[in-house]
């Protein structure tokens, strides 16, 4: 899905107008203002927001500097990168813990129905990853099983929950903090009660809480889905509990953003963390360089990369150094395949590559993820021989495979080719190692092979500027997964 959808066509389909012009006038400019104009108050960002928004943008672009440029289209998109990243706060914001307090106290507010319970599951599964010690206390005693769904999510991650007698908010605030020292956590996270809209007892309860534990911070989770009129939650919130920052919930929906881009600049508070999934690792540190990127449909190649090094380990890169020497088998596009589960999925991914949004909007919602369990079936099908030299396989091999997969035997046709087609790029890949390492003409002609990789993948090859051209729209991709780029 994705990052708010129909904003970004709107914006990508703005500047795909000016692309085609190669001198741009005032009206061309005001006619791109006006679109973009329209675009934000759909998306339902808040007004005076939009139009503090695109003035700034047009008072840029009518600069002679982007006017009599020769490449205007291209500064048109650069003003209006650096004010969408302004807008969504500039730099990454991160919590703040007292180094000589233990434990530290986080305290999550927000309306019923933002994700609070699940946002704060998720907090304390970066928190345990970064080597804290956190603890959870289930403090809405409104909600009916508020603290049974805290304790499930707890005991999925590996962090203890603490409910006291379930009565009392406050006293089990309190008491969380007792229990967190006896038991050397060094973090606790309290989640409190939240109502459809905001009400006298909820932000009585709430600042109650925070006068008895005295939280470090105060995070308030909210819906991306959520238009404008989240503007007059957090105001209230900010002005009853001064809130330190935000936690963007349902960041991965099919969300319009106009809560996401309205609060910061309303509020003054930053936007700290992104949800963009459902599992308990799916909580990232917000970005809005790298947000604003994905919204104009620029990718976040940064992203893929943390992505994998989150699941990079000693074999991976043993694996991969034996693929360079002895080429590519079966069993290494298997564990290619559950690396990129690990990774969040296909469609995530594809998500984050430059221009890989719109792609996927253009291919009817994205990827069918299913393809890949297809896949491993039909390679768990095969013998360790013929995983290993797939080149064995014959007709009557390729008819065993196809019923023990439940496959068609076309089916696994594709397969091998796409694992030809992959064993043919390592091949090519093993060269260019081969030629950078010996030097001379050897060198030349490597960096020749790069460059033309780097051209049919849509990129500038080496000295220029990287991964560059149109993106997914050169990559191809190959038959299955039409036309993702991802050679499965």
């Amino acid at each position: 899905m994705a990052v708010f959808g129909s904003l970004s066509d709107r914006l990508q389909d703005t500047f795909d107008k000016l692309r085609g012009k190669g001198r741009l006038t005032e009206d061309d400019i005001n006619a791109a203002m006006r679109d973009i104009r329209m675009a934000l108050l759909e998306a339902d960002v808040n007004y005076r927001v939009v139009k503090e928004f695109v003035s700034a943008c047009k008072q840029k672009c009518m600069t002679a500097e982007v006017l009599d440029s020769l490449t205007p289209a291209q500064n048109v998109v650069r003003i209006v990168l650096e004010q969408l990243t302004e807008l969504l706060g500039s730099t990454e914001a991160s919590l703040t813990l007292a180094q000589n307090r233990t434990p530290n106290v986080i305290m999550l507010v927000g309306l019923q129905g933002s994700g609070k319970t699940t946002a704060a599951a998720k907090l304390a599964y970066l928190l345990k990853k970064q080597k804290h010690s956190p603890l959870l206390a289930a403090c809405d005693t409104h909600r009916p099983a508020a603290a049974d769904q805290l304790a499930t999510l707890g005991g999925e991650i590996g962090v203890p929950v603490y409910r006291g007698d379930g009565k009392d908010a406050v006293k089990v605030a309190s008491e969380s903090i007792k229990e967190a020292i006896d038991h050397l956590n060094d973090i606790v996270i309290v989640d409190t009660a939240g109502r459809l809209q905001i009400d006298e007892e909820m932000m009585n309860e709430a600042v109650a809480i925070k006068d008895a534990v005295n939280p470090d911070q105060i995070l308030m989770v909210v819906d991306a889905m959520t238009g404008q009129d989240i503007v007059n939650v957090v105001n209230e919130f900010a002005n009853r509990v001064d809130f330190d920052g935000v936690i963007m919930s349902k960041l991965d929906g099919d969300a319009r953003g106009g809560g996401a881009l309205s609060v910061r600049e309303v509020t003054g508070k930053p936007i700290m963390f992104a949800s963009m999934g459902e599992k308990p690792d799916s909580l990232e540190v917000f970005s809005p360089d790298r947000m604003a990127k994905r919204i104009l449909g620029m990718g976040d190649v940064v992203g893929i990369i943390e992505q994998a090094e989150k699941i990079a380990d000693e074999q991976a890169i043993a694996d991969a150094e034996r693929m360079l020497r002895q080429g590519f088998t079966m069993d290494d596009m298997l564990t290619q395949m559950q690396q990129i589960r690990k990774m969040g999925g296909l469609n995530k991914l594809i998500g984050m590559l430059p221009g890989g949004d719109r792609a996927m909007s253009q291919m009817g919602g994205g990827v069918d993820e299913s393809q890949i369990t297809r896949i491993e079936a039909m390679i768990r099908s095969m013998t360790p021989e013929e995983r290993l030299n797939p080149k064995k396989i014959n007709g009557q091999r390729r008819k065993r495979i196809a019923a023990g997969s439940g496959r068609t035997v076309q089916e696994v046709n594709q397969l091998l080719k796409q694992w030809s087609e992959m064993n043919k790029m390592m091949g090519k890949m093993r060269q260019m190692a081969n030629g950078f390492q010996t030097g001379g003409k050897n060198n030349r002609k490597a960096r020749r092979q790069f460059n033309q990789m780097m051209r049919n993948m849509g990129g500038n090859g080496m000295g220029g500027n990287g991964m560059g051209g149109n993106g997914m729209g050169n990559m191809g991709g190959m038959g299955g997964f039409g036309g993702s780029g991802f050679p499965f």
